[in-house]
Protein backbone atom coordinates (compact mmCIF):
# COMPACT_ATOMS: atom_id res chain seq x y z
CA UNK A 1 0.00 0.00 0.00
CA UNK A 2 1.38 3.24 -1.19
CA UNK A 3 1.98 6.01 1.84
CA UNK A 4 -0.86 8.18 0.75
CA UNK A 5 -3.25 5.30 0.61
CA UNK A 6 -2.09 4.63 4.50
CA UNK A 7 -2.41 8.60 5.25
CA UNK A 8 -5.94 8.47 3.72
CA UNK A 9 -6.92 5.70 5.48
CA UNK A 10 -5.69 6.70 8.99
CA UNK A 11 -8.14 10.32 7.54
CA UNK A 12 -10.67 8.14 7.17
CA UNK A 13 -10.53 6.83 10.71
CA UNK A 14 -10.53 10.14 12.18
CA UNK A 15 -13.35 11.04 10.37
CA UNK A 16 -15.23 8.11 11.14
CA UNK A 17 -14.51 8.91 14.75
CA UNK A 18 -15.65 12.13 14.72
CA UNK A 19 -18.94 10.97 12.87
CA UNK A 20 -19.81 8.14 15.14
CA UNK A 21 -21.00 10.40 17.89
CA UNK A 22 -23.20 12.45 15.12
CA UNK A 23 -25.73 9.93 16.25
CA UNK A 24 -25.83 10.29 19.75
CA UNK A 25 -24.72 14.18 19.64
CA UNK A 26 -28.18 14.54 17.36
CA UNK A 27 -30.04 12.86 20.12
CA UNK A 28 -28.91 15.09 22.43
CA UNK A 29 -29.50 18.13 20.26
CA UNK A 30 -32.74 17.28 19.69
CA UNK A 31 -34.52 15.29 22.30
CA UNK A 32 -37.06 12.80 22.05
CA UNK A 33 -40.01 12.78 21.06
CA UNK A 34 -41.71 12.72 24.58
CA UNK A 35 -39.06 15.29 25.91
CA UNK A 36 -38.00 17.47 23.14
CA UNK A 37 -35.29 20.16 23.14
CA UNK A 38 -34.02 21.34 19.77
CA UNK A 39 -35.90 20.99 16.61
CA UNK A 40 -34.68 18.58 14.15
CA UNK A 41 -34.84 22.06 11.68
CA UNK A 42 -33.17 24.06 13.87
CA UNK A 43 -29.90 21.54 14.42
CA UNK A 44 -29.76 20.55 10.41
CA UNK A 45 -30.33 24.33 9.14
CA UNK A 46 -28.37 26.12 12.37
CA UNK A 47 -25.39 23.14 12.39
CA UNK A 48 -25.29 23.73 8.66
CA UNK A 49 -25.07 27.60 9.16
CA UNK A 50 -22.44 27.69 11.93
CA UNK A 51 -20.20 25.60 9.41
CA UNK A 52 -21.19 28.07 6.41
CA UNK A 53 -20.07 31.15 8.17
CA UNK A 54 -16.66 29.13 9.54
CA UNK A 55 -16.42 28.19 5.79
CA UNK A 56 -16.20 31.68 4.45
CA UNK A 57 -13.60 32.77 6.81
CA UNK A 58 -11.40 29.45 5.90
CA UNK A 59 -12.06 30.53 1.91
CA UNK A 60 -11.16 33.98 2.44
CA UNK A 61 -7.90 32.95 4.72
CA UNK A 62 -6.51 30.52 2.19
CA UNK A 63 -7.87 32.97 -0.87
CA UNK A 64 -9.54 30.23 -2.09
CA UNK A 65 -10.59 30.89 -6.42
CA UNK A 66 -13.87 30.41 -7.03
CA UNK A 67 -15.59 26.99 -8.52
CA UNK A 68 -16.12 27.03 -12.15
CA UNK A 69 -19.09 26.39 -14.64
CA UNK A 70 -20.89 22.57 -13.77
CA UNK A 71 -18.77 22.60 -10.47
CA UNK A 72 -21.17 24.87 -9.09
CA UNK A 73 -24.12 22.40 -10.25
CA UNK A 74 -22.50 19.81 -8.48
CA UNK A 75 -21.74 21.47 -5.21
CA UNK A 76 -25.41 22.28 -4.98
CA UNK A 77 -26.11 18.53 -5.78
CA UNK A 78 -23.70 17.31 -2.73
CA UNK A 79 -25.46 20.09 -0.62
CA UNK A 80 -28.64 18.76 -0.94
CA UNK A 81 -27.02 15.50 0.74
CA UNK A 82 -25.06 16.19 3.13
CA UNK A 83 -26.42 19.44 4.29
CA UNK A 84 -29.66 18.84 4.21
CA UNK A 85 -31.03 15.57 3.25
CA UNK A 86 -28.62 13.29 5.78
CA UNK A 87 -29.12 15.45 8.75
CA UNK A 88 -32.67 16.67 8.65
CA UNK A 89 -33.78 12.85 8.15
CA UNK A 90 -31.21 11.66 11.01
CA UNK A 91 -32.96 14.50 13.33
CA UNK A 92 -36.13 13.01 12.68
CA UNK A 93 -35.98 9.90 12.85
CA UNK A 94 -33.61 9.75 16.28
CA UNK A 95 -36.93 11.76 17.69
CA UNK A 96 -38.62 8.55 17.91
CA UNK A 97 -35.57 5.81 18.17
CA UNK A 98 -32.79 5.16 19.97
CA UNK A 99 -29.21 6.52 18.62
CA UNK A 100 -28.44 2.35 18.86
CA UNK A 101 -30.94 1.53 16.67
CA UNK A 102 -30.11 4.33 14.59
CA UNK A 103 -25.99 2.55 14.35
CA UNK A 104 -27.50 -0.92 13.18
CA UNK A 105 -29.61 0.45 9.75
CA UNK A 106 -27.06 3.28 8.77
CA UNK A 107 -24.32 0.29 9.14
CA UNK A 108 -25.59 -0.09 5.58
CA UNK A 109 -24.15 3.25 4.50
CA UNK A 110 -20.60 1.87 3.57
CA UNK A 111 -22.11 -0.20 0.96
CA UNK A 112 -25.08 2.21 -0.16
CA UNK A 113 -21.88 4.48 -0.59
CA UNK A 114 -20.16 1.54 -2.92
CA UNK A 115 -23.07 0.87 -4.90
CA UNK A 116 -23.44 4.54 -5.52
CA UNK A 117 -19.91 4.89 -6.40
CA UNK A 118 -20.22 2.36 -9.19
CA UNK A 119 -23.12 3.42 -10.27
CA UNK A 120 -21.88 7.13 -10.51
CA UNK A 121 -18.50 5.75 -11.93
CA UNK A 122 -19.86 3.31 -14.53
CA UNK A 123 -18.41 0.31 -13.57
CA UNK A 124 -19.89 -3.14 -13.39
CA UNK A 125 -19.87 -4.98 -9.78
CA UNK A 126 -19.69 -8.38 -9.84
CA UNK A 127 -22.67 -10.78 -8.74
CA UNK A 128 -20.87 -11.37 -5.72
CA UNK A 129 -21.08 -7.85 -5.19
CA UNK A 130 -24.59 -7.21 -5.98
CA UNK A 131 -25.58 -10.26 -3.48
CA UNK A 132 -23.50 -8.65 -0.77
CA UNK A 133 -25.63 -5.30 -1.22
CA UNK A 134 -29.22 -7.23 -1.05
CA UNK A 135 -28.37 -9.13 1.69
CA UNK A 136 -27.64 -6.46 3.93
CA UNK A 137 -30.44 -4.62 3.00
CA UNK A 138 -32.44 -7.27 3.61
CA UNK A 139 -30.96 -7.44 7.04
CA UNK A 140 -31.46 -3.88 8.02
CA UNK A 141 -35.03 -4.34 6.66
CA UNK A 142 -35.21 -7.31 9.34
CA UNK A 143 -33.77 -5.76 12.25
CA UNK A 144 -36.65 -3.09 11.25
CA UNK A 145 -39.53 -5.30 11.11
CA UNK A 146 -38.14 -6.86 14.42
CA UNK A 147 -38.05 -3.76 16.51
CA UNK A 148 -40.32 -0.89 15.21
CA UNK A 149 -43.55 -2.52 16.37
CA UNK A 150 -46.99 -2.47 14.66
CA UNK A 151 -47.44 -1.20 11.13
CA UNK A 152 -47.70 2.16 10.94
CA UNK A 153 -46.08 3.34 13.94
CA UNK A 154 -43.85 6.14 14.28
CA UNK A 155 -40.93 3.80 14.92
CA UNK A 156 -41.87 2.53 11.09
CA UNK A 157 -42.08 5.75 9.96
CA UNK A 158 -38.51 6.88 11.67
CA UNK A 159 -36.79 3.96 10.32
CA UNK A 160 -37.75 5.19 6.59
CA UNK A 161 -36.44 8.63 7.41
CA UNK A 162 -32.91 6.37 8.72
CA UNK A 163 -32.91 5.19 5.07
CA UNK A 164 -33.50 8.06 3.58
CA UNK A 165 -30.66 9.98 5.42
CA UNK A 166 -28.46 6.43 4.44
CA UNK A 167 -29.29 7.49 0.68
CA UNK A 168 -28.52 11.42 0.93
CA UNK A 169 -25.37 10.52 2.55
CA UNK A 170 -24.44 8.13 -0.12
CA UNK A 171 -25.01 10.72 -3.00
CA UNK A 172 -23.11 13.58 -1.27
CA UNK A 173 -20.43 11.34 0.19
CA UNK A 174 -19.54 10.52 -3.65
CA UNK A 175 -20.83 13.37 -5.55
CA UNK A 176 -18.03 15.26 -3.03
CA UNK A 177 -15.50 13.12 -3.28
CA UNK A 178 -15.67 13.15 -7.37
CA UNK A 179 -15.23 17.22 -7.15
CA UNK A 180 -12.37 17.30 -4.01
CA UNK A 181 -9.91 15.82 -7.05
CA UNK A 182 -10.46 19.43 -8.63
CA UNK A 183 -11.06 21.95 -5.75
CA UNK A 184 -9.06 20.05 -2.76
CA UNK A 185 -10.68 18.40 0.28
CA UNK A 186 -11.35 21.00 2.33
CA UNK A 187 -12.78 23.13 0.01
CA UNK A 188 -15.17 20.94 -1.27
CA UNK A 189 -17.18 20.96 2.16
CA UNK A 190 -16.56 24.65 2.52
CA UNK A 191 -18.09 25.83 -1.07
CA UNK A 192 -20.86 23.26 -0.22
CA UNK A 193 -21.84 25.03 3.12
CA UNK A 194 -21.43 28.69 1.78
CA UNK A 195 -23.48 27.94 -1.14
CA UNK A 196 -26.09 26.78 1.34
CA UNK A 197 -25.72 29.84 3.55
CA UNK A 198 -28.80 31.40 1.81
CA UNK A 199 -30.95 28.58 2.54
CA UNK A 200 -29.51 27.14 6.17
CA UNK A 201 -29.34 31.13 7.55
CA UNK A 202 -33.01 32.22 7.57
CA UNK A 203 -34.39 28.65 7.93
CA UNK A 204 -32.40 28.26 11.41
CA UNK A 205 -33.61 31.72 12.37
CA UNK A 206 -37.00 30.81 11.78
CA UNK A 207 -36.73 27.60 13.52
CA UNK A 208 -34.62 29.12 16.82
CA UNK A 209 -36.07 27.31 19.75
CA UNK A 210 -38.78 29.54 22.06
CA UNK A 211 -38.32 28.10 25.22
CA UNK A 212 -35.25 27.65 27.33
CA UNK A 213 -33.18 24.92 26.13
CA UNK A 214 -30.76 22.47 28.25
CA UNK A 215 -26.78 23.44 27.86
CA UNK A 216 -26.43 19.21 27.06
CA UNK A 217 -28.44 20.00 23.72
CA UNK A 218 -26.63 23.58 23.11
CA UNK A 219 -23.28 21.41 23.50
CA UNK A 220 -24.57 18.71 21.03
CA UNK A 221 -25.60 21.21 18.59
CA UNK A 222 -21.99 22.71 19.09
CA UNK A 223 -20.50 19.17 18.16
CA UNK A 224 -22.27 19.14 15.36
CA UNK A 225 -21.81 22.37 13.99
CA UNK A 226 -18.19 22.28 14.04
CA UNK A 227 -17.36 18.44 13.91
CA UNK A 228 -20.07 16.78 11.91
CA UNK A 229 -20.70 19.17 9.44
CA UNK A 230 -17.13 20.76 9.14
CA UNK A 231 -14.08 19.63 10.33
CA UNK A 232 -15.00 15.97 9.67
CA UNK A 233 -15.83 16.34 6.55
CA UNK A 234 -12.21 18.06 5.81
CA UNK A 235 -10.85 14.76 7.33
CA UNK A 236 -13.22 12.49 4.88
CA UNK A 237 -12.93 14.10 1.95
CA UNK A 238 -8.64 14.39 1.73
CA UNK A 239 -9.63 10.47 2.64
CA UNK A 240 -11.37 9.71 -0.30
CA UNK A 241 -8.90 12.13 -2.60
CA UNK A 242 -5.58 10.60 -1.60
CA UNK A 243 -6.78 6.58 -0.39
CA UNK A 244 -9.59 6.55 -2.86
CA UNK A 245 -13.09 6.29 -2.35
CA UNK A 246 -13.14 2.08 -2.04
CA UNK A 247 -10.40 2.31 -0.02
CA UNK A 248 -10.99 4.51 2.74
CA UNK A 249 -15.05 3.61 2.52
CA UNK A 250 -13.91 0.15 4.06
CA UNK A 251 -13.25 2.04 7.51
CA UNK A 252 -16.90 2.84 8.22
CA UNK A 253 -17.50 -0.40 8.99
CA UNK A 254 -16.24 0.85 12.67
CA UNK A 255 -18.97 3.18 12.49
CA UNK A 256 -21.96 1.42 14.20
CA UNK A 257 -19.70 0.12 17.09
CA UNK A 258 -18.20 3.24 17.90
CA UNK A 259 -21.96 5.10 17.54
CA UNK A 260 -23.05 2.52 19.98
CA UNK A 261 -20.56 2.34 22.19
CA UNK A 262 -20.93 6.31 22.68
CA UNK A 263 -24.31 6.11 23.38
CA UNK A 264 -23.84 3.91 26.56
CA UNK A 265 -22.53 6.92 27.90
CA UNK A 266 -23.77 9.81 26.42
CA UNK A 267 -27.54 8.71 26.25
CA UNK A 268 -27.71 6.00 28.97
CA UNK A 269 -28.58 3.85 26.54
CA UNK A 270 -28.33 -0.60 26.98
CA UNK A 271 -27.08 -2.59 24.19
CA UNK A 272 -28.27 -5.68 23.46
CA UNK A 273 -27.51 -9.06 22.01
CA UNK A 274 -30.28 -8.45 18.91
CA UNK A 275 -28.70 -5.23 17.85
CA UNK A 276 -24.95 -6.33 18.17
CA UNK A 277 -25.36 -9.30 16.43
CA UNK A 278 -27.51 -7.75 13.37
CA UNK A 279 -24.37 -5.18 13.72
CA UNK A 280 -22.13 -7.61 13.15
CA UNK A 281 -23.98 -9.26 10.16
CA UNK A 282 -24.33 -6.36 8.17
CA UNK A 283 -20.98 -5.24 8.71
CA UNK A 284 -20.17 -8.86 7.62
CA UNK A 285 -22.21 -8.34 4.39
CA UNK A 286 -20.32 -4.61 3.83
CA UNK A 287 -16.97 -6.58 4.31
CA UNK A 288 -17.59 -9.05 1.90
CA UNK A 289 -19.26 -7.07 -0.58
CA UNK A 290 -15.90 -4.57 -0.48
CA UNK A 291 -14.00 -7.25 -1.56
CA UNK A 292 -16.31 -8.43 -4.51
CA UNK A 293 -14.19 -7.37 -7.50
CA UNK A 294 -15.82 -4.22 -9.69
CA UNK A 295 -15.07 -3.94 -13.06
CA UNK A 296 -15.29 -1.00 -15.32
CA UNK A 297 -18.12 -0.88 -18.14
CA UNK A 298 -16.68 2.89 -19.99
CA UNK A 299 -13.47 4.50 -20.20
CA UNK A 300 -11.53 6.35 -17.68
CA UNK A 301 -12.96 10.11 -16.77
CA UNK A 302 -10.42 12.26 -17.74
CA UNK A 303 -9.29 14.79 -15.33
CA UNK A 304 -11.86 17.89 -15.18
CA UNK A 305 -14.39 15.62 -15.97
CA UNK A 306 -14.92 13.62 -13.28
CA UNK A 307 -17.21 16.24 -10.90
CA UNK A 308 -19.85 16.18 -13.38
CA UNK A 309 -20.41 12.92 -14.59
CA UNK A 310 -23.83 11.50 -13.51
CA UNK A 311 -25.29 14.74 -12.52
CA UNK A 312 -28.23 16.69 -14.38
Amino acid sequence: MKPEEVRGLWLGLLAVVLFAATLPMTKLATGSAAAPALSPAFVTFGRAAVAGLLSVLYLLWTRSAFPRGRQWGVLAFTACGIVVGFPLFMAMGLRHLESIHASVVTGILPLVTAVTASLWLRQRPSFGFWLCAVAGSLLVVCFMVLRSGAPGSSAQWADLLLVLAVLSAALGYVSGGQLSAQLGAERVICWVLVISLPLTVPVALLNWPSQPVASVSWGGFAFLALFSMWLGFFAWYRALAIGGTVRVSQVQLLQPFLSMLMSVPLLGETLDALSVGFALAVIATVFLGKRMPVGSSAPPVQPGESATKGVA
